[in-house]
């Protein structure tokens, strides 16, 4: 069996259900530290998460779709109808027709949208910047293998997508 080098000595090949619980575990405690920060800011605007997703991917892809972000998101027309209609009529994002196709609506964040955006990015960017640092580049990238692993191949090609754009 091959040895990950860990303290552990836990390898890659076989992980005992513990071993996945901490995993877990260190996901759900990561995750709520990722978001600690902009959940606070979110909170002052009367925000949810949905929100920030939103603008973190108009901001990602300026023009995106209603269509292809409703994809991305993985979320209900109606939920995700609720969140735009809150970020235009509060000045953040912009709805355009869509240049190609006159029905499609293409979104833009607005100056303000691109303001209130990068204050929610900006811990989350640091703490990541952080984390990676300390860890190093052999465990950022297994790090990375592992997320993608985890997507299933659907959701692995909108990530792969949205890299390429």
């Amino acid at each position: 069996m091959a040895d990950s080098g860990s303290p552990g000595g836990e390898t890659l090949l076989f992980l005992t259900d513990e071993q996945l619980r901490r995993g877990t575990e260190a996901m759900f405690f990561a995750y709520r530290a990722f978001t600690a920060d902009p959940d606070r800011l979110l909170e002052e605007h009367g925000y949810g998460r949905a929100h920030h997703r939103a603008l973190h991917f108009i901001n990602r892809q300026s023009g995106l779709t209603v269509t292809t972000l409703l994809a991305v998101l993985g979320v209900t027309k109606q939920s995700l109808n609720r969140v735009l209609r809150t970020l235009i009529e509060d000045g953040l994002v912009e709805s355009r027709v869509g240049r190609r196709d006159k029905r499609e609506r293409q979104l833009y964040l607005t100056e303000a949208g691109h303001t209130l955006e990068r204050a929610l990015s900006e811990a989350q960017r640091g703490r990541m910047r952080s984390a990676y640092r300390m860890a190093g580049p052999q465990a950022v990238a297994g790090f990375r293998q592992v997320l993608e692993a985890m997507m299933g191949s659907d959701l692995q090609r909108l990530y792969q997508q949205m890299k390429e754009e």
